[in-house]
């Protein structure tokens, strides 16, 4: 299928929104390029409740977590992966309901940072969080009225996760795959090779709706998906091309194929690219002197 953006999104920011059967959605008010309207909080459950990533540190984002708890208890906080769009809010949020901490891990790059490399994206890595308890794959986590299933989906981070809810064909994506836009993949945080191998991990589910990190819900997941690894592909193919064409830097190869992005995030996208360029340069298809994050410079293999 042809990959089509879904822009329309009301957040009602500091509102509970029920998206589903006990599970409400609470968006918090940190709009930007690259979280479109604020990040998506959800609490599941009826009685004893789970919420999945809270959220950044804000003080207004935690008072309309709570008016939406409303004194029920909270059993888990789940956290897809450590941004700090995503969660700096579980530890005020677990002092003020008593409940458990639960993602894949702490914070890691991808791979190793090498010596002189800027590290760009370090201020948006919240390296202060650790879970009360490590996820491993297939984990489920129980509750009075909901079951959610982990899913290891690194990519965009090294340990994001996805969770499923059981027996209802609902998998809350994080920052993996959503609606509105394609997924930043930013080395040494992210791994192409992992973003499109999670990516086929998700394809041999049989989920019927994503509930995502930013934006709205994913209603038919598996043309999606498959629409991101056919533009992932494309973009490869894109970016060889104009290393043919004589590109040798990646600012070049953005200003190139990214004419119609916002200049705001021609950073990311320059990021994206260089994950690209790592995975090609480990496949032999091109060429560099030394780490690919270092010389800047690219040649056909």
């Amino acid at each position: 299928m042809a990959l089509e953006f879904d822009m329309r999104f009301d957040p009602r920011h500091g509102e509970a929104v029920e998206v589903a059967e006990n599970i409400v959605r609470v968006t918090a008010p940190n709009a930007s390029p690259f979280t479109f309207h604020g990040t998506n909080s959800y609490i599941i459950g009826k009685r004893s409740l789970a919420v999945i990533d809270p959220g950044p540190a804000d003080d207004s984002q935690l008072a309309a977590l709570l008016r939406a708890i409303g004194g029920r208890p909270v059993s888990h906080i789940f956290v897809t992966h450590t941004h700090r769009d995503h969660s700096p809010l579980a530890r005020p949020l677990a002092e003020a309901t008593g409940a458990t901490m639960v993602a894949e891990g702490p914070h890691r790059p991808a791979r190793d940072v090498h010596d002189g490399e800027d590290y760009r994206l370090d201020a948006s890595n919240d390296v202060d969080f650790h879970p009360d308890h490590a996820l491993s794959d297939q984990e489920v986590v129980e509750g009075d009225d909901w079951a959610l299933r982990t899913v290891l989906t690194p990519g965009h981070a090294a340990n994001h996760a996805a969770f499923a809810l059981e027996g209802t064909g609902i998998l809350f994506s994080g920052d993996h795959v959503m609606g509105w836009s394609t997924t930043i993949v930013a080395p040494p945080d992210g791994s192409m090779p992992d973003y499109m191998n999670s990516l086929d991990r998700l394809l041999e589910r049989d989920d019927s709706r994503y509930l995502p990190g930013h934006g709205g819900p994913v209603e038919n997941p598996a043309a999606f998906v498959r629409g991101l690894r056919t533009h992932r592909k494309m973009r490869e193919r894109a970016i060889l091309e104009r290393i043919v064409q004589g590109d040798r830097l990646i600012p070049e190869i953005v200003a190139a194929i990214y004419r119609d992005t916002d200049p705001r995030l021609f950073g990311a996208a320059g990021m994206s690219v260089l994950a690209h360029l790592e995975d090609l340069v480990a496949r032999g298809a091109i060429s560099t002197d030394g780490p690919a994050a270092l010389t800047g410079e690219f040649r056909p293999g």
